[in-house]
This record gives C-alpha cells, structure tokens and sequence, in this order.
C-alpha cells in the first residue's frame, strides 16, 4: 500500500514528536511512583539527616513517597556513578556533598563527570567550620597562629577525618593561603580526630563538632570560623578571611538528578525545595545541623559546584593529595 507523501510526512512528523509529548506527559505527571534519593554516607551523619529532611518535606509536599537509600564507599562515588547511571526521569536523585567537587581532582580515574553527569536541582544548606586548637597551643588568634607555626615549621600536627576529606582539604587551603607547613595526622572519621584534640595528641582541627563544653572548660580554643562572614552561632569568633583575604571554605550539600532531566521535573523540584528552605521548622532544623539555608535555582547550585571543583583541584594539586 502506498502513501501519499504529504500522508507520509505528516506520519513521520508526529512520530518524531511522540517521544516529546510523552517526555511532557511524564513531567507533567511527576511523581506518579516513589523516588529514590541516593545518599553516599551512613545512615545517622549529617548527609543522611538531611536527606531525610528533604525527603520528608518533598513527600509531604509532592504526594509521592522519597525513599532514602545509603550507597556508601569510595568518598561517595560510589552514590554519584549510581545517580549518573541512572534513567533520567527524576525518580533517581542524588544528595550532592562537598565531595563531588574534590573527588573531581582527588581521584585520577572515575567512571562519571560530574559536571558533565549530574543536572544540579537546588542548594540545601552551607556549613562552615570552627579552626580549633588543643590549650597547649600558645596562639589565641589566627595572626598568633601563623606566627607560631612559621617559627616552628612541621611542629605542629592538624586532625582531620580521613585524607581527602573536607575538613583535610579545609585546612590544606589555610596551610597555602597561610604560607606554612603542618603535618597532617588522618583518622578514620571527626570522632576520633576530636578526641586526640581534646587529649592533646594533635594541635588543630577545622571541624563542625559541637565544641562549647570543652572551649569553657579550656580544653579547647576557637581561633575562627571558615566561612566568607561571620557565623551567627558564635559571633564573637572572627571568620578566617579576616586576617587571610579571600580564604572561604565550608561545607554544603544540595540535591542533584542525571544528565537530561525534564527541566519541567528539576523545576519542579527546585520550587518545592526552595519552600521548605523558607519553612521555619526545617530552617531551624538545618540551624541545629550548623548551617544556613543555599536556596537558589539550579544555575546556583550549578556555578556553586563549578567554582568549588575549581577551588578544590588548585588545593588538591598543591597538596600533593592522593586518596587512600
């Protein structure tokens, strides 16, 4: 049988246009099922009990359940190749930590880009750290510091939670910017790098443990916090950038989904997660984790991740970093 050409064309055209219509369909529909929001650390730390939150906030808000799912390992790619990999119809999300920029350089070979891979959806929360130091340590304020540990350069010890971690990579930047030399001591997680500070086997440790009870009873100083200002839960303590312009590190997370998702499904989620960021009960939640609330479009959230693969790859690279 034959068809007459326009017939034809008129065929071909609206089968081109079927897969569009249906991707439309779907966004228009989303969710119609659960969604799975891949978390790349243990249940009960900060990444989980945030992915959680938003969880809840977005069941609550989209009638459809998000089921946290813990895929632990390698630094958190192991969660990231999983969300990169997946179908990209927004039912496979992915918690977007710290890491994801420093991994980009830390690790020679992934199986993913992350810039490449992973649509940005919208920004969660930002944390800075405290820089502490055990009492032995002579120094009350950064300048004091920086003096200290030039005149005895590779004395004094800094904690962190593992090579390459954030806290390791927060105080290798003070190290260049700071132009000194500390020999770096990781533990296998923030617990035990806090204890050997409290007991005086390191001297410094750039942290978000809660540290009020050992700073009064003086086991501990705070000399400064790392983010860009001051931050509004100890505000008598200086920022770094105060005495180091230009020094900002801190950590935050934000939620992100595979390459090519419907923008109609990322604006979707973006707008219900930018309300639950103006929500008073999750914004004081978030203030009890130790940070302040990243709402912004997934541009934001985007450039964010762009400038901090940049800033992490010049640390890594001076560094001399390798992951363990």
């Amino acid at each position: 049988m034959k068809f007459p050409r326009r017939h034809f064309l008129r065929l071909a055209a609206g089968a081109a246009a079927l897969p569009v219509t249906v991707r439309i369909a779907s966004a228009q529909a989303y969710p119609s099922r659960p969604v799975r929001l891949i978390v790349g650390f243990a249940a009960g730390g900060t990444p989980d009990i945030l992915a959680r939150l938003i969880g809840q906030w977005l069941s609550e808000r989209l009638g459809q359940q998000f089921v946290i799912e813990n895929r632990t390992g390698a630094g958190g790619n192991i969660a990231i190749e999983t969300v990169a990999n997946a179908p990209a119809d927004g039912y496979t999300l992915l918690l977007v930590p710290t890491a994801a920029a420093i991994n980009a350089t830390l690790y020679d070979k992934l199986n993913y880009n992350f810039i490449r891979d992973i649509s940005p959806v919208a920004g969660i929360i930002r944390s800075p750290q405290i820089m502490l130091v055990n009492s032995s340590v002579p120094a009350r304020s950064v300048p004091e510091f920086i003096a200290y540990a030039k005149a005895n350069p590779g004395r004094l010890s800094m904690a962190s939670a593992g090579t390459g971690s954030g806290p390791h990579l927060i105080g290798e930047l003070f190290k260049m910017m700071a132009g000194i030399d500390m020999v770096h001591v990781p533990y296998r997680g923030a617990s035990p790098a806090f204890a050997d500070l409290i007991g005086g086997r390191v001297h410094v440790l750039f942290t978000n443990t809660p540290a009020n009870e050992h700073i009064q009873a003086g086991r501990l100083r705070a000399l400064a916090v790392t983010g860009a200002t001051r931050w509004e839960a100890l505000p008598d303590v200086p920022s770094v950038g105060e005495f180091l312009p230009g020094y900002e590190a801190s950590a935050w997370f934000g939620i992100g989904a595979p390459k090519s998702t419907p923008g109609e499904i990322v604006g979707t989620l973006n707008e219900t997660i930018n309300a639950g960021l103006s929500d008073p009960k999750v914004t004081a939640r978030l203030a009890e984790l130790g940070g302040t609330v990243l709402t912004g479009s997934p541009a934001d959230l985007g450039k964010l991740i762009a400038d901090e693969t940049e800033k992490w790859r010049k640390v890594v690279k001076f560094a001399g970093i390798k992951p363990e």
